[in-house]
Parts: structure tokens; C-alpha cells; sequence
């Protein structure tokens, strides 16, 4: 079988590439360009003509990873090939992240290809359940994690959001269209941003790159009121019921060092639904700050 591989922005098509027999045909959506070379690029006005041109290639498998923001649609650049499409595509654009998805997916599949997931490919970027470092949640963090639970299911039912910072019971923010590291961003002391380059362990992070990871339409700000970030958690799951194949939430080292600077007290993560890069540098940048991180089963703790 031959697969290609739409990549985005991230280091999430890097890793997959790194971990594949053979390379895969690397394809991407104009504007959005990976960390790897692409073979291929085309534009959604064209999605039809380059499905065909993957059948061409005997592509057989389709997987796609990494970030993507939904492009804009110009009527004049859409192809013959295309053109039975746009009914779709543009539903499809006007909707949640993940029925968009599922949308795309759908074609893909009706052309003819199998859509796999990023964790077909490597499943080892799903951790084992458990807390995986040294510091555990007590029991005032587990109580957050059922909060954030809540929160990511609420925000499910609108298809919208994949990660908050709970607090003491509180959901103090949701993240926004510029993902997770950006939401905790807002957290941090503004001299942190200052400080950054002089601190090891951001430097360290920052060699594995800055990730992009999937992220919602809607921000809820934060509360006048709310506590502060200190002691909290980031709890991070996909929307219930989204498919799997597309958009599952990703962490890595530098969102665990943004947590780290902004306070946090641990990252908690959904059990088979969120995948780890660099799990090893994770854990270590995590033992050092004395944080945890606790793959948790849904409905767990």
C-alpha cells in the first residue's frame, strides 16, 4: 500500500515520517507548509484534481497530521474536478472542526482511499494510563480533572475546543484558534516572556520546536473573578464522539514548559486520546518542575 501524508504545520509529521518503513508521499495545503519537504502541494479549490492525481500515484492510504486553520475558498481558482465538491466543501467550512473534518474524510473516502489515523501509524505516542512522573495530582487536581472533563464535553456539544487551565474548581479559559500553548501564554507572569531565553529549560524545550496543535473556533475569557493559574491544572482531550482519525489533541515539550512557566501544577490528559511527543524529554522537563502528568481514563479519578 502507498500512503500519503497531508502534513501541517507542528511536529507531529516529522515524527510520523520518522517512524514509517518507508517514506511516505508528503502532500500539503498551499500556505500551511510542514516542517518537511512536501512532494506535493495543492489548494482546496482543487481538492477533486488532486485526489485524482493521488489515485494516479497508487496512493492507497490517507493520513493527515498536524495543523491546519481552514483556508479561504476562491470560486474563480475551482477546478472541473472540483466543482462537484463545493457544495460540501463549503458546508463543511461553515461548520465545527470536527464535522468539517468528517466531511473531508468522507470524500477522501469515496474516492476511493483508506483515511488512517496519525496513531495507526505510531501507536506509541498514545503513553499507558497512570500518572507517568514522579508528582502525583492530589486530590484537589483530580477534582479539577473532573472539571475540565465536564468542560471539554460542554464545548464537544458545539464541536468546539480540545483544552482548558482549571483552578480550584474553576475553568478559567478554553483555547482559541491559536491552540493550547498560546491559551497558556496568557498565564504567564508578562516578565516570563522577558526571562525565556535565559532559562535552560526553555531553551532545551524549544529544540524539539514549537507545536501547533488542534484548536477551537471559541475562547471564553477569563473570569474577573477566577483564581490564580498557580496550583492549576491543563487538561487537554478531543471532543466526545469527534473521529479519531483527524485532530486528536497532541502535547510536547514546549507546552509542558509553557505550563511549567505559567504555574501549573500538572497536565492531565485523556487515556487514549491525546498523543505525547518526545514522551522521555516530557517526563524529565516535568520531574524537573516537580509537575505531573496523568494519562487519565475518561470518566477516571
Amino acid at each position: 500500500m502507498t500512503l500519503a501524508l497531508i502534513a501541517g504545520r507542528g511536529d507531529l509529521p516529522p515524527a510520523l515520517v520518522a517512524r514509517l518503513p518507508k517514506p511516505p508521499l508528503v502532500c500539503a495545503l498551499l500556505g500551511f507548509d510542514p516542517a518537511i519537504t512536501p512532494d506535493v502541494t495543492f489548494r482546496l479549490e482543487q481538492l477533486g484534481t488532486f485526489l485524482k492525481g493521488l489515485k494516479a500515484r497508487g496512493v492507497t492510504q490517507i493520513c493527515m497530521a498536524g495543523s491546519i486553520r481552514r483556508p479561504p475558498l476562491s470560486p474563480d481558482l475551482i477546478d472541473a474536478d472540483t466543482q462537484p465538491l463545493v457544495p460540501r466543501i463549503m458546508a463543511a467550512l461553515d461548520t465545527g472542526d470536527d464535522a468539517a473534518l468528517r466531511s473531508v474524510i468522507a470524500i477522501m473516502e469515496e474516492a476511493g482511499f483508506e483515511v488512517i489515523a496519525p496513531h495507526d501509524i505510531a501507536p506509541d505516542l498514545l503513553p499507558p494510563a497512570g500518572v507517568l512522573t514522579r508528582a502525583h495530582p492530589s486530590d484537589r487536581h483530580r477534582a479539577d480533572a473532573r472539571t475540565g472533563e465536564t468542560c471539554i464535553a460542554e464545548l464537544g456539544q458545539v464541536d468546539q475546543g480540545q483544552a482548558c487551565i482549571v483552578s480550584a474548581g474553576q475553568v478559567m479559559m478554553t483555547e482559541d484558534a491559536e491552540g493550547t500553548d498560546a491559551m497558556i501564554a496568557r498565564f504567564r507572569d508578562p516578565a516570563t516572556d522577558a526571562d525565556r531565553d535565559d532559562n535552560p529549560l526553555f531553551a532545551a524545550a524549544s529544540f524539539f520546536g514549537d507545536m501547533v496543535l488542534g484548536a477551537a473556533d471559541m475562547i471564553s475569557g477569563r473570569k474577573d473573578d477566577a483564581p490564580p493559574a498557580a496550583g492549576g491544572i491543563l487538561f487537554k482531550a478531543p471532543k466526545p464522539g469527534q473521529d479519531r482519525r483527524a485532530d486528536l489533541p497532541v502535547i510536547g515539550p514546549v507546552t509542558v514548559m509553557r505550563a511549567a512557566e505559567a504555574g501549573l501544577s500538572g497536565i492531565v490528559i485523556e487515556a487514549d486520546g491525546v498523543m505525547v511527543l518526545e514522551l522521555v524529554a516530557v517526563r524529565q522537563v516535568l520531574d524537573a518542575q516537580g509537575m505531573f502528568l496523568w494519562v487519565r481514563p475518561r470518566g477516571g479519578g
